[in-house]
């Protein structure tokens, strides 16, 4: 078998067997295959596409190419969360207590943000002693003790993607559908979970631009998990403007301990009482949706969300009273200023895009890999789409390091608004649920 042939038969358009990708996948993260044969390879995946059965023998022959994780001794259902990426997505923060505090361990491996999209460690980091990096043995055993883990990718964990997605970030093949659905979903196979629900955001603010990008990702996400033997369900989302009111690491744990109080902002509210009763009953802990939707509202009246994610902090090395006095132990920007509104109107656009920029301007994400995050800055709403506003009423708040830096991100956020004279109706959160088979 040779490289030269796997890469022409995909360009004529052919489908590959289940050997040619293995052989391909292996070779490559060995070495045996060099970059610009990879290259050539992913271009005409780009070009040609493939079809369900050969994304999902790639996506397998990813999760091969490392480290797999077996779960199975831990718990018969492990479950996990996955998003796409987008701004003020905290998501996993609120999610993952509630479906934990309901009798559903989550195992979760997560990343940092790059570029406008927030990162879920980076978050957890900004609360003093938390610490990402723990041991496959330690993974396992705070499922078993605390039933929630979130945690870094392990370097060995699908290394075939990490490479892949370098090669595919220089050679224009990051947009290939198949190519984005196995990077996601190699790394969720290869870190145990059985059950998985997917948040594919979909609009200015997220990766995939149109419903129907985020329509074909979705349900091409599925299909792997279907065909993988896993239980993996999808939810397209909104992100045309910020989720929740909070955009910033520090700030968005706030939220979410606030959420988990039953005191969040009503859009991330429906979407984690949502995402969290889906999950649960994927996982069959009620026998109905309507059955589960009424638990995790219990779990956050009750109060032992907010004590699970105590639970899970400390776990973890942070400080667990974080939850009883939020401003207290998380860091605070020195400098607050409000934006306010040049004109009267109802809000017909805040654009997500640009308030994840200005969380990296401000300091609270990287342009480079390495660059170092300020958890203390970011921006928080005042106003969102089809909100009434008058001249000189705050539309956000902004949190810097200095005057200067509040000023620059002043002058970057105020065209990410329009006005309407005339009323706006709030765009759909939940678009379209993918439901497994």
């Amino acid at each position: 078998m040779r490289a030269v042939d796997i890469i022409a038969k995909k360009r004529d358009g052919e489908e590959l067997s289940a050997e040619e990708i293995e052989f391909f996948i292996q070779g490559y993260t060995s070495e045996d295959i060099p970059d610009y044969q990879a290259a050539a390879w992913c271009m005409a995946v780009q070009l040609k596409g493939m079809t369900p059965a050969e994304t999902t023998e790639l996506t397998l022959s990813m999760a091969r190419s490392g480290q797999q994780i077996d779960l199975s001794d831990v718990a018969p259902l492990i479950a996990d969360k996955h998003s796409t990426g987008g701004v003020g997505d905290k998501v996993t923060l609120a999610l993952g207590p509630l479906v934990a505090a309901s009798g559903q361990p989550v195992g979760k491996m997560s990343g940092r943000g790059l570029g406008f999209s927030g990162g879920t460690l980076d978050k957890l980091e900004s609360i003093p002693g938390w610490t990402a990096e723990i041991s496959i043995p330690q993974f396992k055993e705070q499922i078993r003790r605390v039933g929630l883990v979130i945690a870094g990718q392990t370097a060995d964990l699908a290394p075939a993607d990490k490479k892949l997605y370098s090669l595919r970030d220089v050679t224009a093949t990051v947009p290939s559908l198949p190519l984005i659905a196995s990077s996601i979903m190699s790394k969720k196979i290869a870190a145990g979970a059985n059950v998985i629900l997917l948040d594919v955001k979909v609009g200015d603010g997220a990766f995939m631009q149109t419903m129907d990008d985020a329509t074909a990702l979705a349900e091409m996400m599925v299909a792997i998990g279907r065909l993988a033997g896993r239980t993996v369900a999808a939810r397209v989302t909104d992100m045309n403007q910020p989720l929740g009111l909070a955009i910033g690491n520090a700030l968005e744990v706030k939220e979410a301990i606030a959420t988990l109080k039953g005191r969040g902002p009503a859009d991330f509210t429906e979407l984690i009482l949502a995402e969290a009763a889906h999950l649960l009953h994927l996982c069959h802990i009620t026998d109905s949706l309507e059955a589960a939707q009424a638990l995790v509202r219990q779990k956050i009246a009750d109060g032992s969300a907010l004590r699970k994610f105590a639970d899970f902090v400390a776990a973890q090395g942070g400080d667990p009273h974080v939850v009883d006095d939020p401003d207290g132990v998380l860091p605070s920007a020195p400098v607050v200023i409000p934006l306010r509104s040049p004109h009267s109107g109802t809000l017909s656009a805040v654009r997500a895009r640009a308030f994840g920029m200005t969380s990296v301007a401000l300091g609270g994400g990287r342009a480079q890999k390495d660059d170092k995050v300020d958890p203390s800055v970011g921006i928080v709403l005042q106003a969102k789409i089809g909100d009434y506003v008058k001249q000189g009423q705050p539309l956000c708040t902004i949190h810097a390091r200095t005057q200067a830096d509040a000023n620059m991100a002043a002058a970057y956020l105020l065209p990410a608004y329009d006005w309407s004279p005339t009323p706006v109706t709030p765009p759909i959160l939940i678009k379209k649920t993918f439901d497994a088979h």
